[in-house]
């Protein structure tokens, strides 16, 4: 079984919406077994929150599933145990290089077997909450056909 982590800044936008996308799109291809998810975060500000409203009325309003979430730092256990972890942004790749040690090139933008996709914005900022969730659904659906 794979194991995957998505990350982002909190953990309460972009990389839960990347785990329930990822989950929905596996269990739609019946890979369901073949993968374990999870989204951490990269900073400590959000720690033990759920998936902010507005993107979970986005998720929702899409018919994407969601789990329990509360938002968890990511620790180097969690990079030397998974297979891949996929982050959002330039600003996730530069904190994720202090964090943590990558020798076995685990980590990589989401958008690595995507075209003209060159990052996820965060909609926390932007609130563009399903320009997100096409732009990460395009790029998960990418990552399978890569991975898999």
């Amino acid at each position: 079984m794979k194991k995957i982590i998505f990350v982002c800044h909190g953990s309460i936008c972009r990389s839960p919406a990347a785990e329930m996308i990822f989950r929905k799109t596996i269990k739609e291809r019946c890979l369901e077994d073949q993968f374990s998810v999870t989204s951490l975060a990269l900073s400590n500000e959000e720690i033990g929150n759920d998936i902010y409203p507005p993107m979970r009325r986005a998720l929702n309003a899409r018919g994407i599933p969601m789990i329990r979430h509360s938002a968890r730092r990511l620790t180097q256990r969690d990079v030397d145990d998974c297979d891949h972890l996929f982050y959002m942004d330039a600003s996730n790749r530069r904190i994720l290089s202090y964090l943590v040690n990558d020798s076995q090139g685990k980590c990589k933008p989401v958008f690595a077997y995507s075209k003209g996709i060159v990052e996820i914005e965060d909609p926390w900022y932007s609130d563009r909450y399903d320009k997100v969730i096409d732009e990460l659904t395009i790029c998960i659906n990418d990552i399978l056909e890569n991975i898999k």
